[in-house]
């Protein structure tokens, strides 16, 4: 099923990456199985693609190691597939591939970390509302790895933003020229100064952004934030909800939105684009508990 390729593709990393990738079904289906669809059953529904087809793109993406299978029923025996690290890998490729979209495709190419409420990109995050979050972990400021849902509260406000340092030089050039990029500082502190507000109606806040947890830290302790911030900076939580992102100085990053998830890992309130960032705290924050309530 690989590409076919001319002479000296041999050696051309890009044609070789093709032969196993570069067909539409195939990234389609790392796709799905980053999102959390395992079954074949599942995948066939969700990409409306025949049997045959997808029966092959799977046996390909097994024999390259993209995904791995187990089974999971014996009688008759029916397999669950899953993404090797060769397969998570390809993260990137996908986010980079939606980024594309949503900007050249679907937007005018303008570089945004936010978006117009009437469009396609923002009707794809609203539609998250009423599906469930894969179970992943994030590595966190304080070290080690954390699931971005809490075990220990009824809801989780998980707010998504680009990018808060501990010292100012460290914002990439023509930052708050980047529509919808400042604001992350404000944003924080005003979670921070609502959080027992937050924990008295049964939510647990989380804030994630594609930063280093060492960054994440060192903005952390200089603004006393007393809640988590998680990093995906390898494109888990991303690519499973396929949440917009925007790249600035060549470092890929969150567009602004907020999700309230529940204890059963369901998103069930959505925040996007988020224009004021104070209003949205408050917005999340009747969320909760309107869904307590």
């Amino acid at each position: 099923m690989a590409l076919r390729t001319g002479p000296g593709d041999d050696h051309c990393a890009v044609a070789q990456a093709l032969g196993v990738v570069g067909d539409a079904w195939t990234l389609l289906i790392v796709r799905d199985v980053a999102r959390g669809v395992h079954r074949f059953d599942a995948l066939q529904t969700g990409l409306g693609v025949s049997r045959k087809v997808l029966a092959e793109r799977l046996r390909l993406l097994v024999e390259a190691q993209v995904v791995d299978r187990a089974p999971y029923q014996e009688r008759p025996v029916r397999h669950a597939y899953r993404l090797t690290p060769r397969g998570r890998a390809l993260l990137p490729v996908l986010i980079a591939l939606q980024d594309w979209g949503d900007t050249w495709i679907l937007g005018e190419g303008e570089t945004m970390a936010t978006t117009d409420e009437r469009s396609a990109e923002a009707g794809r995050v609203h539609a998250l509302r009423g599906t469930r979050l894969p179970e992943l972990l994030l590595p966190q400021a304080e070290g080690g790895r954390r699931d971005p849902v809490a075990g220990d509260a009824p809801f989780t406000v998980l707010y998504c933003f680009p990018a808060a340092f501990a010292d100012r030089s460290s914002y990439p050039p023509d930052w708050a020229a980047v529509p919808g990029a400042s604001g992350c500082t404000l944003e924080s502190c005003t979670y921070q100064d609502s959080l027992s507000e937050f924990r008295a109606a049964g939510a647990a806040v989380h804030g994630v952004s594609t930063q280093r947890p060492d960054e994440q830290r060192a903005f952390a302790a200089k603004e006393g934030l007393r809640f988590p911030l998680l990093s995906d900076a390898e494109g888990e939580l991303t690519a499973a909800l396929r949440l917009p992102t925007f790249r600035v100085a060549d470092t890929r990053r969150l567009k602004r939105l907020t999700l309230v998830v529940d204890r059963e890992r369901t998103v069930r309130e959505v925040f996007y684009p988020v224009t004021d960032v104070v209003a949205s705290v408050t917005a999340a924050l009747e969320a909760v508990r309107r869904l307590g309530g």
